[in-house]
């Protein structure tokens, strides 16, 4: 087990009084927890939240990305255009190369704060479990319009994305660009044979799922809807079971092994399956302010609004571009 503090070692590590570790940890989120009545602070989280709360924080040696060199490395989630996106940079900059790693949106983050990435790929909606975007298109579902082929739509959620996660976790806020706007849901056989509408039918039923790993944009959808049926989410069949990639999600319905699974529209079009959606989602590149004009990021950035791009989401189901290498700001909803 990690080192637990008492109240008093932590007093004594930040230099205050025992009343104001009270207050820091109701008004500056320091990490603690309760245990039989007394408050308890793992000696390495409270490290952690003293360097992500230091300000005028040194370069980091060794991690910090170069503005040059040819090099562009974006970390987060996972998206099929984005994969199509990173081959036509490549194909459109000879001097450069693109490298993507899959670490979820929250590890992008965190791969950013930790000066390892040019760009972060974020989804993470604003609030969490018991707080859900209203669903969209919920007539699409009832009358059969999920198979695949009924092509973008989805209403409007109403929910802002990634500029709360990006507060808690960065150092300073970053330059956010729309990448594109998707459609998340539920990926299900040819037909939706198991007539699935929403959450609530995948847990009275009983289907089996398989599951996007914690600290992706689509597992925290996927808990947030699971929330409002008041299950628990531990007894779903394949709940445990996690995979990496959207399009990995889609195989595991398309061999059977899964009666649905959380993923985007673009897959189910892919594949031949069945979708239900559940609501548009906003698709965001994040860069540090001081990545921001790096040549690799301007030239990535610029690409967005080329129409060589552009083409690239005709051959996919979902996709909007409309907002495609615009700033975004807080409150514009997808």
């Amino acid at each position: 087990m990690k080192q637990l503090l008492s109240t008093r070692e932590v007093a004594k590590v930040l230099g205050v009084n025992e009343k104001m570790v009270y207050s820091l940890i109701t008004e500056k989120g320091l990490p603690a927890t309760k245990v039989t009545g007394k408050w308890l602070f793992p000696a390495h989280l409270v490290e952690q939240w003293l360097e992500n709360n230091t300000v005028n924080h040194p370069e980091r040696s060794g991690g910090t990305m170069q503005p040059g060199g040819g090099v562009l490395v974006v970390a987060g989630s996972n998206d099929l255009l984005l994969d199509k996106a990173l081959g036509l940079f490549a194909d459109l900059n000879p001097g450069h190369i693109a490298a993507f790693a899959n670490l979820g949106s929250l590890g992008g983050l965190r791969a950013m704060r930790e000066g390892l990435c040019h760009m972060a790929a974020s989804h993470l909606m604003e609030g969490g479990p018991g707080h859900a975007a209203e669903p969209a298109r919920p007539e699409a579902a009832q009358t059969g319009a999920v198979q695949t082929g009924a092509g973008g739509g989805g209403g409007k959620s109403g929910r802002d994305y990634n500029f709360g996660h990006a507060r808690r976790e960065l150092d300073e806020a970053p330059a956010v660009i729309n990448f594109c706007i998707r459609e998340q849901g539920y990926l299900v056989a040819p037909g939706n044979p198991n007539a699935v509408r929403d959450a609530g039918d995948i847990v009275r039923k009983g289907l089996r799922v398989v599951n996007r790993p914690l600290g992706t944009g689509t597992r925290l959808l996927f808990d947030t809807e699971l929330s409002r049926t008041g299950a628990d989410p531990t007894r779903i069949p394949g709940y445990g079971t996690e995979v990496r990639r959207h399009l990995d999600a889609g195989i595991e319905v398309l061999a059977g092994r899964a009666d649905a699974a959380p993923g985007i529209r673009a897959v189910a079009g892919l594949l031949g399956l069945g979708f239900v959606p559940v609501q548009r989602e906003r698709f965001d590149l994040l860069v540090p302010r001081a990545r921001y004009f790096d040549r690799g990021v301007q030239l990535f950035l610029g690409m967005l609004v080329d129409a060589r791009f552009r083409a690239l989401a005709d051959g996919f189901e979902g996709y909007d571009l409309s907002r495609a290498g615009r700033v975004v700001f807080p409150g514009d909803a997808p």
